[in-house]
């Protein structure tokens, strides 16, 4: 009878360093990684944010300028912390849900604060809620037949809106305020078209997913899932 070879050990019969336990404590990246720190840093900074929005009645220019800092911190952390989990393999259960929300967070914070004082019309704040959330919920219903990615469109109306509403929040007067104006409007633009655009593509994949899984059901086939 041929032996059965005994798993590999060190010297004092454990598994060795390289063995199964090894490699899941590599492949799990913690939850306290510098990835999920920036976004909790970013969630935190949303309450902060509101605060200074609406110290002394939201119309300081200092208190604006520091609401202001605020909001850029977090939209420049958005942009480090993603970047920073697909990179050193930090993907956890925890920032894919959080950094998303971390992103709206903030955003909505901002859109509310300025129509609630006044600064911005409620249907500019209406659209571009109403345009984040319906997509995030879009992603979720057709997410079985595949993942949308994230188009040059979206990203390019992603920079727009934080550059829109960073100008929002500082007390502009004279020629930039009407600058802020025209980049808000650029901004509502491209929210309605990647939109439309994130419509389409959920169709497109959701057309493409039925029909491979009758094309399977057809050969008798399981179908990708």
């Amino acid at each position: 009878m041929t032996p059965v070879p005994a798993p590999a050990a060190g010297a004092s019969g454990r598994p060795a360093p390289g063995g199964k336990l090894g490699a899941a404590a590599v492949n799990q990246a913690s939850i306290w990684n510098i990835a999920n720190l920036l976004t909790m840093f970013r969630l935190a900074l949303v309450p902060a944010f509101v605060a200074l929005m609406l110290a002394d009645g939201g119309y300081d220019p200092a208190w604006r300028s520091v609401a202001w800092a605020a909001f850029a911190v977090a939209m420049i952390t958005d942009l480090f912390d993603g970047h920073l989990a697909r990179t050193y393999n930090l993907v956890t259960d925890f920032g894919k849900i959080a950094d998303p929300i971390a992103d709206k967070a903030i955003m909505g914070a901002a859109l509310i604060c300025l129509s609630a004082l006044g600064d911005l019309p409620w249907w500019v704040t209406t659209v571009i809620l109403g345009r984040e959330l319906g997509i995030t919920l879009l992603r979720f219903l057709v997410i079985r037949y595949g993942v949308i990615p994230a188009s040059r469109g979206g990203k390019l109306k992603t920079l727009t809106q934080g550059t829109a509403v960073g100008m929002y929040v500082l007390a502009l007067t004279g020629p930039l305020a009407t600058l802020r104006f025209w980049v808000m409007a650029v901004a509502v633009v491209l929210t309605v078209v990647t939109g439309l655009d994130y419509v389409k593509q959920a169709i497109v994949l959701r057309r493409q997913g039925l029909a491979e899984r009758r094309a399977a059901a057809g050969s008798g086939e399981e179908p990708a899932s």
